[in-house]
């Protein structure tokens, strides 16, 4: 079938008749439920009615919905006697009481962006399609830091069959789409029911199987809102407990199994891969924090289920997964979990050491049956996603970033690199310093020293709305071959790149500055100034160690050595407790 592409403005013409009917569900969330219901409200003539659905909370949240529905005749709402452990039951139903011919789905503490209903309505009624899909975009509270989920899906209107587009499988979620009520009774499309995680894998498959032409829009429909220090985290947020990770696993087998039962054995297949290139991959990047027990149970569930995967789908993942999957089927027990770690980041990186077993490259020495296949034909890996390593330490005492360029396996050796471009980009803002610098000759490894200047970092995050609040910087780096290619990867944090660093500062007093790995294992830096970073520095000195500085911005801050200009780039979540919360986001 061919892409049917759309104007997008068509998504924001108003539609005919208020169609859509916006099932709301919520426990024990007095605090937010309100914003979403009226959120749903506020989406104008596109909405006939709005079922909130309260599943047998302890708080004030029925109250508050029967307080909003006795103003508002476009609200009913629900009122569960048991609560269900989960989201699937409270949204099966508000199905089955809506009357309006489509719906949508909102947990109580997101919101609807103005226009949400409308741009998807549009989209199902001008292509004629029983589900419509836009843009989720995940916002970090209370810092407002926004990240889009799977924008690739959402760059331009069109509509499709997810067989002629299995990347569709890659987003789970359900609140960021439109249903046609007639299409999902007449598949019998239900969620699972009772305190079942991940729901949303499931009830998904159940709409991809059943093969509807799905409109895509590029407009932003769904605001899902991650609240890190709320007392029962995201599903998403929630990964510590092994449960988690059997939960996932025994939801993406169920989602599989639908589209085998349908006969649909390329969203089966492509299921599959997508497990290795998301999952897999996210879960790995934080196994070397977990417990000995957690990290052995975790191997246990995971070689598994790889064990029943066919050559051809490990094949089909993208080198990064597979790679990390023949590691674990080749090993009983965890190992290199750090190493891996690496490998499972995005950007992926592969440390050394670097082995090879009959000539090809390998794993580990001891561990040939885990082959690092395609890694040496520039067809099957591309430079772009070739997982080069690059090291960098922070020296303290001159705040000066030194980097090293590992090769890897006679890539890099046969094209080597001349120079490197670093970016410091503010974490929160828009502010970016980019400069390029020679690298030495005679790698590999190859390498370069550049000097911080952490004051103009410094002045740069607070033009950029950091005020006198810390601020976070990230680093990548974009290396140029001697051919006049290029790939953009981050750093890995080593040596002592971890050590704080506290100058005097003639505009800010004292500067202080906390180099730091994420959670895959990048350099990134805190910057303190002024009186703040005074005030962090005296409680170190009281208490014998300092908090972290904090997050902030980035424009122009590094310099080489001798300087160059520089450039200025322009779920709800189930307690843990028989009670559920009802906050899904298992993407």
């Amino acid at each position: 079938m061919a892409f049917v592409e759309a104007d997008a403005s068509e998504s924001r013409k108003p539609p005919t008749a208020p169609q859509v009917g916006v099932i709301v569900i919520g426990f024990d969330d007095a605090a937010h439920i309100g914003d979403a219901v009226r959120s749903a409200l506020a989406q104008g003539p596109a909405v006939a009615e709005v079922i909130a659905v309260d599943d047998a909370s302890t708080d004030g949240t029925g109250r508050a919905l029967d307080a909003l529905a006795a103003r508002e005749p476009r609200l009913r709402v629900i009122h569960r006697a048991v609560n269900s452990g989960g989201c699937g039951a409270p949204r099966n139903d508000g199905v089955r009481a809506a009357t309006a011919p489509y719906v949508m789905f909102l947990d109580s503490d997101d919101t609807l962006p103005d226009g949400a209903a409308q741009a998807l309505l549009r989209a199902a009624l001008r292509h004629r399609a029983p589900v419509a899909a836009g843009l989720c975009v995940r916002r970090e509270l209370p810092q407002g830091r926004e990240t889009r989920w799977q924008p690739g899906l959402y760059r331009r209107a069109g509509a499709r069959a997810p067989e002629d587009r299995p990347a569709l499988l890659h987003d789970t979620l359900c609140v960021n789409k439109l249903y046609s009520r007639a299409f999902l009774a007449e598949h019998a499309i239900a969620f699972p029911e009772g305190p079942f995680i991940y729901e949303d894998f499931v009830f998904t498959a159940q709409v991809l199987a059943a093969a509807p032409r799905i409109a895509t829009v590029p407009d932003t429909v769904y605001v899902w809102h991650v609240r890190r220090d709320a007392a029962a985290p995201s599903i998403s947020l929630d990964r510590e407990r092994i449960a988690n990770w059997q939960a996932r696993v025994g939801a993406h087998r169920r989602s599989v199994d639908v589209f085998r039962d349908a006969g649909s054995k390329p969203l089966a297949r492509a299921a599959r891969v997508k497990f290795l290139d998301h999952d897999l991959r996210m879960y790995v990047r934080e196994l070397p924090t977990r417990s000995p027990g957690y990290q052995h149970a975790w191997w246990r569930i995971t070689r598994g289920y790889l064990a029943a995967y066919e050559e051809a789908e490990l094949c089909a993942a993208r080198a990064p997964a597979r790679w990390i999957a023949r590691v674990i089927l080749a090993s009983d027990a965890p190992r290199d979990l750090a190493r891996l770690s690496q490998l499972a980041a995005r950007p992926a990186r592969l440390p050394p050491p670097y082995a090879r077993h009959d000539g090809d490259p390998v794993w580990a020495p001891d561990l040939p049956a885990a082959p690092l296949d395609g890694l040496t034909d520039p067809a099957v890996v591309p430079l772009a996603q070739l997982p080069v390593t690059v090291d960098a330490e922070l020296r303290p005492l001159r705040a000066e970033l030194r980097l090293r360029v590992h090769d890897l396996h006679g890539r890099l050796a046969a094209d080597p690199p001349r120079t490197i471009d670093v970016e410091l980009r503010h974490r929160n803002g828009t502010a970016a310093l980019r400069c390029g610098v020679p690298l030495t000759d005679g790698g590999p490894p190859w390498t370069v020293r550049l000097p911080l200047r952490l004051a103009r970092l410094a002045r740069l995050g607070i033009r950029d709305g950091a005020g006198a609040s810390p601020q976070s910087w990230d680093i990548r780096v974009r290396p140029h071959l001697a051919s006049g290619g290029s790939f953009r990867t981050s750093v890995r944090a080593t040596g002592r790149a971890l050590r704080r660093l506290a100058l005097p500062s003639r505009r800010f007093g004292l500067l202080l500055a906390r180099p730091y790995a994420t959670a895959a294992g990048s350099l990134a830096l805190r910057v303190a100034a002024g009186p703040l970073a005074v005030a962090v520095f005296a409680w170190r000195r009281l208490l014998g160690s300092a908090p972290d500085p904090g997050s902030g911005a980035a424009r122009r801050a590094c310099s080489p050595t001798p300087p160059l200009p520089t450039a200025g780039a322009p779920p709800r979540t189930p307690k843990h407790a028989p009670r559920a919360v009802l906050k899904r986001r298992t993407g």
